[in-house]
């Protein structure tokens, strides 16, 4: 669009507030990353990281190691780690080869497009029956078929699969000594979680809660992982933990069968590619919303000088709400999983497009959401209302309660993981005698046509509910290179905050040159398009700033917990080639371990 000259008179006055009211230049973080020479592991637990370390001594490479790591959670944090979920793991080989393994959940056969709907046509409330509580609210789990792929085909082959299970059958059986992170964490979701007797007896101690200090064992879940020793992952598909899943589904009136866990599989698919300033970006495609999503905002962003307008300005603050709001209006028009829609990744991401997408941008003015049309990429062919009703549906909310983990290992091999059970302990249930909690990944898909989710998405109808389909996520685990070198390796849950806290690590690293401590522990903020309102952490901006941005027409939503969620994350030091283990602070439990 044309300027005004008055808005170049604005867009002047809040450039030089910009760099009045902007910090001093970063020189070093409050706290310094972990140092290694050889590899190193950034999770959400300290058992975990020591899990996959473990693994890295024993001739273990990158990949063996997540594994490893992935299990290891599924005892330790049980919040977000399991057996019972799914997500995506990308893989950095030395030889400069990078793959991405979708291990998504699926919706069982049983599955129908309108399932969570009630009598009267509304979507069911929170509770058992629903898309988020209970039996029916579980999809296909992946976990173990995406570590088994990932291991079979890029691991080291000096560790077994009975090796990289042990850390976690061990940490099951002799137990681990109980965090005041996890013991608050566990009695916060007491309610929750004590609807379902088996989850009660585990989780809750049956009532009398697992306190800080205290040595917690995980018997049933150690003889799961016995078994996946001994008979191999497909056990958990075709075995006696198959069994004892799919019998307590039938007599609860669950929808996954034992057909349904026999006939998952894990996938590998292309990563997306991407750069920035000279970067090279590598990312998770569909049926990941994030890749796209973070590519698109990169290129709008590129043509903008964003170290000169500073880390935290007004100026930056606009323009980076700006770009946020389009990208994301288009992951709500365009997305879904791509083995059911044709999702035109390549038109989204053509340069000349992601240019267009920034044509009506205002420097000195906020864009109505309520206004703002979807983009026309090449490849697209609208889906037609007759088969999925109102283009606008509702992305069934994809929960906040995610965990990512990074990992490097000496010979330069490297692991971008984020999986989840969905909402924090999943649909709440645990499958009894194997300690397994289940996901509530059902809620990730379209329930309702034209109502918005928990976070006031809306989605087109590539999102819809169908058999064997994997509903679409923000999980966005990604890689950055520099001169075809691995540079770091990053990732985040938070539901749809993800994509944004990736964006924001990246861009504090490349804009900023923020020591990778500082980019992970940098305030972060956040918008997607709707509902129209900026949310931030407390204390992230200033009330000049504020209004700055409100005189623009922004709505702000100062959060008092935190936005977005804990982005892992290790870099290499391109001069001493070190590993730079940087652990997220805002997860009490977080932590960074190398060798």
């Amino acid at each position: 669009m044309k300027r005004t000259r008055s808005a170049v008179v604005a867009l002047k006055l809040i450039t030089a507030l910009a760099l009045v009211l902007a910090p001093a230049p970063f020189a070093r973080a409050q706290r310094a990353p972990v140092e290694a020479k050889h590899g190193m592991v950034a999770t959400v637990h300290d058992l975990a990281s020591e899990a996959g370390v473990e693994i890295l001594k024993k001739g273990g490479n990158a990949v063996d190691a997540g594994v490893a790591v992935g299990l290891a959670l599924t005892v330790v944090y049980p919040f977000a780690g399991n057996l019972g979920g799914g997500g995506f793991m990308l893989i950095h080989l030395a030889d400069g080869r990078t793959v991405a393994i979708d291990y998504r959940e699926t919706a069982p056969a049983a599955s129908s497009r309108d399932m969570f709907l009630g009598p009267d046509g509304k979507v069911l409330k929170p509770g058992p029956g629903s898309s988020t509580v209970g039996w029916r609210a579980s999809g296909v789990p992946g976990s173990v078929a995406g570590f088994a792929l990932a291991q079979q085909k890029y691991g080291s082959g000096k560790v077994s699969w009975a090796d990289v299970c042990e850390p976690a059958r061990r940490l099951a059986a002799d137990g681990f000594v109980i965090s005041q992170g996890t013991a608050a964490n566990l009695k916060a979701y007491a309610k929750f979680l004590s609807q379902f007797p088996e989850s009660k007896r585990i989780f809750l101690a049956d009532g009398a809660f697992h306190e800080a200090g205290t040595r917690w064992r995980q018997p049933d879940l150690a003889a799961v992982f016995a078994r996946l020793q001994q008979n191999g992952p497909r056990e958990f598909y075709e075995g006696e933990t198959a069994r004892l899943i799919a019998d307590a589904m039938a007599k609860n009136g669950g929808t996954l069968t034992l057909a349904d866990l026999k006939g998952y599989t894990a996938v590998e698919r292309q990563p997306l590619r991407g750069t920035y300033r000279g970067h090279e970006i590598v990312t998770m495609p569909p049926p990941s919303s994030g890749g796209i999503a973070l590519l698109q905002m990169l290129g709008m962003l590129e043509t903008h000088d964003v170290a000169k307008l500073g880390a935290n300005s007004a100026a930056k603050f606009h323009l980076f709400i700006e770009v946020m709001r389009r990208a994301f209006r288009d992951r709500a028009e365009f997305l879904g999983d791509p083995d059911f829609v044709n999702v035109p990744t390549a038109g989204l991401l053509d340069r000349a497009y992601i240019a267009g997408l920034m044509e009506n941008f205002d420097p000195a003015k906020a864009t109505p959401s309520d206004g703002l049309a979807p983009g026309n990429p090449a490849g697209w062919t609208p889906i037609k209302v007759s088969q999925l009703g109102d283009h606008r549906a509702r992305l069934a909310a994809e929960s906040t309660e995610t965990t990512h983990y990074s990992i490097v290992d000496a010979a330069g091999n490297a692991v971008s993981n984020t999986y989840t059970l969905n909402g924090g302990y999943g649909s709440g249930v645990t499958i009894p005698g194997t300690g397994i909690l289940m996901n509530n990944e059902m809620d990730d898909f379209t329930s309702k046509i034209g109502v918005k989710n928990m976070f006031g998405l809306l989605q087109g109808p590539a999102n819809a509910i169908a058999p064997g389909k994997r509903p679409l996520s923000s999980m966005t685990p990604t890689f950055v290179l520099k001169n075809g070198a691995l540079l770091f390796v990053t990732g985040s849950p938070g539901g749809p905050t993800i994509i944004n806290t990736v964006l924001q690590v990246i861009t504090n690293v490349i804009d900023h040159k923020m020591p990778v401590m500082q980019a992970v522990e940098f305030p972060r903020f956040h918008h997607q398009w709707q509902p129209n309102t900026i949310s931030h952490d407390r204390f992230s901006i200033s009330p000049d700033t504020s209004a700055l941005l409100t005189a623009m027409g922004h709505s702000l939503n100062e959060r008092p917990n935190v936005v977005g969620g804990d982005a892992e994350t290790v870099m290499i030091d391109p001069e001493t080639k070190l590993r730079l283990g940087a652990a997220d602070p805002r997860k009490p439990d977080a932590k960074a371990v190398g060798y």
